[in-house]
Formats: structure tokens, sequence, C-alpha cells
């Protein structure tokens, strides 16, 4: 059942802060459970990715009559990415959802929908990820000894903020000292960009740009909005330079060994509710930048190809073509066109 957040509800989410020890509850019915799901998730209990969740715990409960819960844990109360990538690997978990940067260190292929300015935009996006791209990483997933269900959640695409001058092509990214996440993709790609990436961990984003230790940072409009990064930077750039999303994994043991009527009804409900995420994700972006620019967060458009074409001759994407490998570069391009 497909329902409406309103813009309000949304934005509020974002904002809000978790609640210490908080988990969600669902229907309890009069004989205990005979299967419990845990989901740990690094988000605030209001932020769509964990309302959704709730709407397909509070299904699986129904639908079983009882037999399985799934217990959500949002905002790190289980520990960092790291904690609970390592929790779901050993079964301490069922469920986590990893953005693709995370599971990459684990999963090298799970990285592929972040090759820079691969995606013009979110048609290419669910193309790819419902279909080859997705297909692909999924598989290799599964050689980890995890399940990946069939859909993928929205983070979004990353924007780029600056303290001083816009960006408006390729050229103004020389010398810049930017914040990017500890992903080699990344660095790889702002360094070929002519740029001076550091990584950081995203807690120490905003006082590395409030004391001048980088000059930019790049995340999906949201994330600025709530970290409030809008506070230390006076510029942003639509260079939708990555889509990133939340692959939801399960431990691969206890899926296997979950009975079919559970497993059916599981699946179904979170592939559901992660299609209604999305558009959740889709209506908060509308409203977020106009925010943003409430704020006083100046916004501009980027000569896109100036980018592609930087990457292209500076060897980015062959680079990467030989790392990802012929399968999986081929499933990428079959999508979005030919890179390198």
């Amino acid at each position: 059942m497909k329902t409406t957040l309103s813009r309000r509800t949304l934005l509020k989410g974002l904002a809000a802060a978790p609640a210490a020890g908080a988990v969600f509850s669902i229907p309890r019915y009069a004989h205990a459970a005979e299967i419990r799901l845990r989901y740990g998730n690094n988000l605030p209990l209001s932020h769509p990715l964990n309302i959704r969740a709730k709407e397909a715990a509070d299904r699986i409960a129904k639908e079983t009559n009882g037999r399985a819960e799934m217990l959500i844990f949002p905002a790190n109360q289980l520990g960092g990415d790291t904690d609970m990538l390592s929790q779901v690997r050993s079964g301490g978990l069922t469920f986590f959802t990893p953005s693709s940067l995370v599971i990459a260190t684990l999963v090298p292929a799970a990285a592929l929908n972040a090759v820079g300015f691969a995606f013009k935009d979110y048609d290419q996006v669910w193309k790819a990820m419902d279909g080859p791209v997705g297909a692909f990483v999924r598989n290799k997933i599964a050689d980890s000894r995890l399940h990946a269900l069939e859909t993928m959640w929205d983070n979004g695409f990353r924007q780029t903020t600056t303290s001083s001058g816009a960006i408006t092509k390729a050229d103004d990214m020389a010398g810049l000292k930017i914040r990017v996440p500890v992903s080699p993709l990344s660095i790889d790609m702002f360094t070929a960009l002519g740029a001076s990436p550091t990584s950081l961990q995203f807690s120490e984003v905003y006082s590395a740009l409030q004391t001048k230790v980088v000059d930019a940072q790049e995340n999906p409009l949201p994330i600025i909005q709530v970290s409030k990064i809008y506070e230390v930077q006076q510029n942003c750039a639509l260079t939708n330079h990555i889509w990133d999303g939340y692959w939801f994994i399960a431990n691969g043991r206890e899926w296997s060994g979950l009975p079919d009527d559970v497993k059916e009804i599981v699946s179904r409900a979170i592939n559901e509710a992660g299609l209604a995420q999305r558009a959740d994700i889709a209506k908060l972006n509308s409203s977020v930048q106009t925010d943003l620019e409430k704020a006083g967060l100046k916004f501009n458009t980027v000569e896109t190809d100036s980018f592609r074409n930087k990457l292209k001759e500076g060897g980015f994407y062959s680079k990467w073509s030989k790392e990802f490998g012929d399968e999986a570069w081929g499933a990428l391009e079959s999508v979005v066109g030919s890179l390198a």
C-alpha cells in the first residue's frame, strides 16, 4: 500500500534529533514472534528511509499474523557503518542499509554507481539500478555471503558547496581544497579534476569548513540542510557528480533459512517500501533547494560536459573501467552510453 508523506513531515524528519535508545515499535500479538529480524541503519527516526521501513515492519507483522517481526534500530544505535556491516555479516543483525560507498569496502563492484558524472538523471539511475548494474552488483554481494533485496533505496545526487567562488565548469576545481568520503573512487575523481581532496569522517566536516581546513564539500541537498553546512558555505553548484543509494542487505545464512512464505512477505514489504521511499526523496529534493536558498545558499548549474571531458582526457574513465572489469563497465555503459 503506497502512502504519501507530506513535505512538512519530510523536512521535520530530517531535522529531528534521534532519541537515545529508541527503537520502532511494531504491532504486538498475543503470542511471541517465532522470527525476529533486527535491522540497523545510520539515519534519524523520522527520515523517509525509517518511516517507510516502519511501514514495512508493520506489514510484515500483520501479513505473517505475528510470526515474524522486524525491529528497527536507527541513528547508529548499534554502531557506525563499519560496525553494522560487520554485524550483518556475522549474523548479529539481520538487515543493514549501507550506501554503495560503504559496502564497496567489502564488495568493490558496489561502487559502480558512484563513477563520476555517469548518470545524467534519475531515469538513467533507476534504469541501471533496477536493471543490469543492480543485477551485477547483487550477484557480487551474494558472493560475500550476503543477500541484497531487489529494490535499492535512494540517497540522492551529490552536489558541491564552496566557501567562496561559484563552480560553473571543470577548470573552477583547480586547487580546490574539498572534503570527500573515505573512498578511492571519489579521491581519484576530484584529483583528476584538479582539486585537492581530503578524506574526513562526516562528523568532522562542519568544523573543517568552519576552520578552513577545507574550503568545499559535496553531499546530497538534504544532508547539506540537516547538517547546517549552509552556515559555513556560500555557494552550491548543482554538479550531480555522483548518485548514491542504500542497498537493503541481509545476512545470507539467515535469509536462506527463512520459511519461503515469510521470505516472500518480507521481500515484498521491503521492496515496495523502497519504491515509496524513492518518491519521498524526489519530493524532498524539490523543496530543500528552496529552503536552502532562503537560508542564504546561492545555487548555480554547471557545464557538465566540461567535467566529463576533463575526466576522460585525464584517463579517469579508462583507469576505472579496468578496475571494475569489462562485465561491470559494460553493464554501466549499456545504460549511460560510452564513458571511456
